[in-house]
């Protein structure tokens, strides 16, 4: 199963869209976004394929701000994506996959304490692949505030991942 990592979209809905059909054209068959959506027309972009999303700290202020996180949670229901709120875990193809954004370092412990296969998150807006203590760690990068904007391809079959650039409009 070939699963698109997408993070730190931050409402860049053409970038967003060039993103989802690079992912599209190589193969991918689910999106996970780790978070940094902040708008809803995101999480339509990202709904081509079954979606599971998680808060990142732009799209959800904190626990007060319920307005957000019911915005993303309606476009959720309305594109058939599964929202995570601020973290979750995700059981594909045999494999466990802990999603947080990776701001909140208690989110994240509580997900490790799990021992997923796999930790997917972003918030650095730098791409990372790397395992501590058995669990693969995996930013896909980001496309806003990055040097190179980057998704990620993910094959839970034979554990191999590709860094994808996604590249500028034409002028």
């Amino acid at each position: 199963m070939l699963i698109g990592l997408l993070s730190d979209t931050h409402d860049h809905q053409a970038r967003t869209e060039r993103a989802v059909q690079l992912l599209v054209d190589a193969g991918a068959e689910i999106f996970i976004h780790c978070g940094d959506l902040t708008g809803p027309r995101i999480v339509h972009a990202c709904s081509v394929r079954p979606c599971y999303f998680v808060f990142g700290n732009n799209d959800v202020w904190g626990p007060g701000d319920q307005a957000s996180a019911d915005t993303l949670r309606n476009a959720a229901l309305e594109a058939g994506a599964t929202c995570l709120d601020w973290g979750g875990i995700v059981t594909l193809d045999g494999k466990s996959l802990a999603v947080t954004h990776g701001h909140l370092a208690s989110e994240e412990r509580h997900l490790l304490a799990h021992r997923p296969d796999y930790l997917l998150s972003g918030h650095t807006h730098v791409r990372h692949d790397h395992r501590a203590s058995g669990v693969r760690l995996i930013n896909p990068g980001a496309l806003h505030r990055a040097s190179e904007h980057t998704v990620a391809l993910l094959d839970l079959a034979t554990d191999e991942l590709r860094f994808l650039r996604v590249p500028k409009p034409p002028p």
